[in-house]
């Protein structure tokens, strides 16, 4: 499970980069982290720009609310989105992350 943390501006989320990927996407969880891959380069912050345009786009919020906080030069990176709720982010990652449980389902009847 993605350990996403409230925070006073949003939710950070935690997100595990694999640059200069052949296509950009979320690849689903790794240690608490959000997996994502782009295909830019990991060089002048083109990589963490590309997440960070990748998660706006995802998550269905402006560029603008997308920001990142540490692990410029990383694989672990924290991100931050902004005038989001964790619960709600969650909500909006649980669709894109491959493999994830979408919930309980009901038994038939």
């Amino acid at each position: 499970m993605i350990e996403l943390s409230a925070h006073t501006g949003g939710t950070i989320v935690p997100v595990h980069a694999q640059p200069g990927a052949r296509r950009n996407g979320i690849l689903g969880e790794r240690a608490g982290s959000l997996r994502v891959a782009v295909t830019a380069a990991p060089e002048r912050g083109r990589a963490n720009a590309a997440i960070a345009e990748f998660l706006a786009e995802s998550l269905g919020c402006r560029p603008s609310q997308v920001g990142i906080l540490s692990g410029e030069a990383s694989r672990q990176k924290r991100f931050l989105v902004a005038g989001i709720a964790p619960e709600d982010l969650r909500r909006r990652l649980a669709p894109l992350i491959p493999g994830s449980d979408p919930g309980p389902t009901l038994p038939p009847s």
